[in-house]
């Protein structure tokens, strides 16, 4: 269909248009010696651009509010590029980036930054424990650290949205990842400035081998007394006790809030562009998708931080502790290598789109000639994109915003539910791991795959359902209503579930379980031995072998052996079957057995010992 080239549909010169395959030569009826204003790009383009209505040109309003779809198509093709709708970036532009400037591949690329996106938090949450024990820090100041990201989005989203908002919103949302890119590496730096620590590295058969070669009989003698009862000797605190340093604690944090800057610019500018670029009546579904792609980055997250938690911490060493030990530290710093590595790939394709969606600019361009045409725009009816940011626009866009009542109500039932299922999330990979005693990396992997899936399926059904059956607003509050008192009751019931082994497992005190000093071992001088878990012949595990009251260690290879234990004293002809399967997996057997070791008192094995809670943790995931 070839379009007339005489007159346009407005009187006056036009603006330059926004999209596509089309130049527009900027002229007043008919007049030819204007300068064009627009650069042509493929030499096939058309000369002149007008409205269309069954291929005549629309001259009257009566005439567009009958346009066809075929019609709108025409106007894309004959619109002309402009840099808002040109896809590319720098010297990397032309015909074969621009037909990637649409709506299905935006909503895929927004979806699968997000993916990334997400997957950096569940990577984070499913480290925890391992950053806690590496730097010794309180859970009470992990969530600290956890919401470093809310402090920069509560102080800086308002005023980030809305001036970035009114610029090239693609390239903001790109500068956001670039953000994002930062968090990950600097939480990473921690370990690239203090290393694996010795208390990691001593448990590496590496560091053995160097101690043994350089240490003498009696250097060697005194670090095996460390963690044995001593009777007549001091134990000074400062050889002993390792205290948290704050310096990978504030770096952290500052990771977190340069963190939140980003995610306040990818999630309000990304679904704004979205919004303002696709159909009313295909939006639920498309967001539903970018939604479903955004809601599998968790599971990628904690399937990877399940991955590289079984690495040792150090992986160029071998160490002599199991992945099921609680004194294991794994490569929790890799994974922040790799994701930020591929969000800065991806900021580079955000960055590409263009300012608007060229058939956007056609729906824009259809929209401003119908109110030419039809009434003349006065000041209080220009869109508020048309309008140049400013601190006065601003405040008054707020303040439209608080009187907003739904908006306003939605708004306080979202604080209070991340106010209950912020820290559940958070801290889900270290309830399963101290619970219910799985490890690290079974806890980020289970956190990852059962629940946050079936969210992901969840959240797309849902956009599915709403964009086919349109249900009414009361009745998505309702059913959200009803879905989340269900969510409540299963969390309550979390408080009636639990591993009754666990809680029996570790003995501090033989009478009444504590005090950590019980009389077996008040001489031992136990006060700053560091955790190091043992377990005795009576199945129970010991926090260290100087809570046991063991005065003897004998080493077999890479297991461990502990006599003389005065608190595993009271057990006659009895051995646990926990323990024997220590010693079974040790391939310890007794004709190796060192019978001084064992002549007074009881016995006990590097390790805590195994426990049972598999049907227990099956209860709690489902």
């Amino acid at each position: 269909m070839t379009p007339e080239k005489d007159v346009d549909v407005c009187d006056g010169p036009r603006e330059p248009m926004e999209n596509g395959h089309q130049e527009e030569s900027d002229r007043e009826h008919g007049t030819t010696d204007r300068p064009e204003q627009v650069v042509v790009m493929p030499s096939e383009r058309k000369e002149s651009y007008t409205v269309y209505n069954n291929g005549k040109k629309a001259e009257k309003l009566p005439e567009m509010e009958k346009m066809l779809p075929e019609d709108v198509e025409d106007m894309y093709r004959d619109m002309p590029l402009t840099k808002d709708t040109t896809c590319g970036l720098w010297m990397f532009q032309g015909p074969m980036l621009q037909r990637f400037a649409n709506k299905k591949v935006y909503v895929f690329m927004y979806g699968v930054v997000g993916c990334i996106f997400s997957a950096t938090y569940a990577y984070f949450n499913g480290t925890i424990t391992t950053l806690e024990k590496r730097y010794k820090i309180p859970s009470k100041n992990t969530g600290i650290i956890s919401v470093g990201n809310d402090i920069s989005a509560l102080l800086l989203s308002a005023i980030l949205s809305y001036y970035a908002g009114k610029g090239h919103r693609p390239r903001w949302i790109a500068f956001g990842l670039l953000m994002i890119t930062v968090f990950c590496w600097m939480t990473a730096l921690p370990h690239l400035l203090y290393g694996p620590g010795e208390a990691a590295l001593s448990l590496t058969t590496e560091y053995g081998a160097t101690y043994d070669a350089n240490q003498t009989f009696e250097v060697m003698e005194a670090q095996k007394a460390k963690t044995l009862c001593r009777t007549n000797a001091t134990r000074g605190a400062e050889c002993e006790r390792e205290e948290g340093t704050l310096a990978p604690q504030i770096v952290l944090f500052l990771a977190q809030f340069i963190s939140g800057i980003g995610s306040s610019l990818y999630y309000t500018l990304g679904v704004s562009y979205m919004d303002d670029n696709i159909k009313k009546s295909k939006t639920p579904a498309l967001v539903s998708v970018s939604y479903f792609l955004r809601m599998l980055g968790p599971a990628i997250g904690y399937t990877l931080a399940s991955y590289f938690l079984k690495l040792y911490i150090s992986p160029s060493m071998t160490p002599t502790i199991s992945n099921t030990d609680p004194r294991w530290l794994g490569a929790w710093w890799m994974g922040w290598l790799i994701l930020g590595a591929v969000l800065a790939f991806f900021a580079i394709f955000m960055a590409m789109f263009p300012k608007q969606l060229p058939r956007a600019a056609v729906r824009k361009r259809i929209a401003q000639e119908k109110r030419k045409l039809g009434m003349q725009l006065s000041d209080a009816s220009r869109r508020e994109d048309e309008l140049p940011a400013s601190f006065k626009d601003m405040l008054k866009t707020f303040k439209r915003l608080l009187r907003n009542k739904i908006l306003m109500l939605n708004n306080i039932a979202s604080v209070f539910y991340f106010f209950g299922y912020m820290p559940y999330w958070i801290f889900t990979p270290k309830y399963i791991e101290t619970q219910y005693k799985q490890s690290a990396s079974t806890s980020s992997l289970v956190t990852g795959t059962v629940a946050l899936c079936f969210s992901a399926i969840g959240v797309l059904l849902s956009g599915l359902v709403i964009s086919k059956f349109k249900p009414r607003a009361r009745y998505m509050a309702a059913w959200n209503v009803i879905v989340g008192i269900l969510s409540v009751m299963g969390m309550i019931a979390y408080a009636f579930l639990g591993c009754t082994a666990s809680e029996n497992s570790v003995i501090v005190n033989i009478p009444s379980q504590t005090d950590l000093t019980p009389t077996c071992n008040s001489a031992c001088q136990c006060d700053y031995v560091k955790y190091s878990p043992i377990c005795g012949e009576d199945g129970n595990t010991y926090i260290s072998a100087c809570h046991a009251g063991c005065k003897r260690q004998n080493q077999y290879g890479d297991l461990k052996i502990y006599g003389e234990c005065s608190c595993i004293a009271s057990v006659a002809n009895y051995t646990s079957p926990l323990y024997n399967q220590l010693l079974t997996d040790g391939n310890w057997t007794s004709g190796t057995r060192d019978e001084n070791a064992f002549s007074l008192g009881g016995s006990a094995i590097g390790g805590p010992c195994p426990l049972d809670c598999h049907k227990e943790f099956i209860t709690f995931l489902v």
